[in-house]
């Protein structure tokens, strides 16, 4: 991609051109066309949609029916990129879309359904909601269900059958309702099984064979999917099953991958029905705190992330677990090299212990306020970043003299906001104000004159100081 630049003058041209070789008589012309085209969507995409998209989209959807299978997959492959640049562009085109990708099941053989799936997975990732509309749901869910229904438990095709599934019923999220049933209930047998048969393996290893775990790990993905599309609609799934009872033993696998998505899930529920989880709770969270090991990136961020969402349903109840998690946390936001998204996960979450126990959080602000403010100021505005803030402005309260070696941190990580709500803002104005009245006119004046320019004008004109 890297002479990409050099091209673009030449791609008004060039692409019409490739689009004509399409429908070139030879298939390895077509297929080597869609690839080449997938190479472009994203300069496709940033011109008008008239000019490439639409005729792109067309011939590519007239390809995914081709006769030939080589070329099947590659416009396959070529189309799901292409909604990935797209994104909600496509909602226009939807109908049209969904015709082919639905025609395109019944003409498909095994290996190229791999791949249909996918692209039916990305087109739901990249329109959302747009997809839950009646007639959109008619046409795409009785062929994916026919599917569904199909295959056996046993059967390996089932995995990007569920992924799929998962991406559709996050996308649709209520019109998943009429098909969330035998789904949620496949999905808790799927990983019922799977215990069972390495529970069984594991005694007489002789006799049995290890299980493919990929059954269990697809199975709680598409369940997090479920929780998340559903939200409160879970409910009732969840009180007649034995999910959490399953997730208690998921969360102590020994594969990091099967962890992994039982922390997602965990964190999900915990969204969608926490009075499921919260019986749970006392027996789940030594598990988290044991699982906050940087080894394994992954595991740790879902188990972080998790911590966060229960200990904003549990608010001070959260109190007797702080000190399981709150040192492996303080720990790892003062690591080097630890990955941006950990960083910010484990920021989050150590905000919101703080918010709703203050005063247990608070006397450790020295050891984390810096790189707590650092990993969270290039943070987007969001519901997160605002629990987060509202802990730190807390436990600032409880000890503001943790923050006094690093107060141009925290300056600098307000002035990252863009849109605090109105009682953040009023928190932000009276720690700064506070901070200044502490230290007199002259000292902050001394202070202030270390900020960057930017800095210095934007707490002028948000806080006044």
């Amino acid at each position: 991609m890297c002479c990409m630049q050099g091209m673009v003058p030449y791609l008004p041209e060039l692409i019409p051109h490739l689009i004509q070789c399409l429908c070139d008589k030879k298939a390895l012309v077509r297929s080597i066309a869609c690839w080449t085209l997938s190479r472009y969507a994203h300069w496709v995409v940033s011109q008008p949609p008239d000019a490439h998209l639409k005729p792109l989209m067309t011939e590519l959807l007239k390809r995914i029916l081709d006769g030939n299978k080589r070329v099947q997959e590659a416009a396959c492959s070529a189309f799901a990129t292409l909604e990935e640049e797209a994104c909600t562009e496509l909602v226009p085109y939807l109908s049209f879309i969904l015709d082919t990708l639905v025609f395109a099941f019944g003409k498909y053989q095994h290996k190229n359904l791999l791949i249909l799936y996918d692209a039916i997975g990305t087109l739901a990732d990249s329109v959302g909601h747009h997809l839950n509309q009646p007639e959109y749901i008619e046409k795409l869910m009785p062929p994916l269900i026919a599917k569904w229904n199909e295959l056996k438990d046993e059967d390996k095709d089932l995995f990007p059958l569920l992924e799929c599934l998962s991406s559709v019923a996050t996308a649709l999220q209520s019109g998943f309702l009429p098909y969330c049933e035998p789904v949620y209930q496949r999905c808790v047998t799927l990983v019922q099984k799977t215990l069972a048969q390495a529970m069984m393996y594991s005694q007489q290893p002789d006799q049995y064979e290890a299980p493919d775990k990929d059954f269990m790990i697809v199975a709680l993905d598409l369940l997090s999917g479920l929780a998340e599309g559903l939200g409160g609609h879970v409910d009732t799934l969840v009180a007649r099953s034995n999910i959490m009872t399953l997730l208690f033993q998921c969360m102590q696998d020994t594969m990091p991958e099967v962890r992994q998505s039982s922390f997602a899930l965990l964190g999900d529920l915990t969204k969608a029905c926490f009075p499921h989880v919260k019986p749970c709770i006392a027996e789940f969270m030594p598990i988290l705190g044991t699982n906050l090991n940087p080894e394994f990136i992954s595991v740790c961020n879902n188990a972080t992330w998790a911590i966060g969402e229960i200990c904003m349903q549990m608010g001070v109840e959260m109190q007797p677990y702080i000190a399981m998690v709150l040192n492996q946390l303080v720990e790892i936001i003062n690591r080097p090299n630890t990955p941006k998204t950990l960083l910010e996960n484990t920021a989050i979450t150590i905000g919101r212990l703080g918010y709703v126990c203050p005063q247990e959080v608070a006397p450790m602000l020295p050891q984390f306020i810096r790189p707590w403010c650092t990993s969270l100021r290039n943070i987007r505005d969001n519901e997160e970043k605002d629990s987060a803030f509202r802990g730190i402005c807390m436990m600032i309260g409880v000890n503001p003299g943790g923050v006094v070696q690093d107060f141009i941190f925290f300056c600098d990580a307000v002035a990252s906001w863009v849109n605090p709500k109105d009682d953040l803002r009023d928190m932000f104005y009276k720690i700064l104000h506070g901070f200044k009245e502490q230290v007199g006119e002259e000292n902050w004046q001394q202070f202030s004159e270390q900020f960057p320019p930017l800095l210095k004008e934007r707490l002028a004109a948000c806080y006044g100081v």
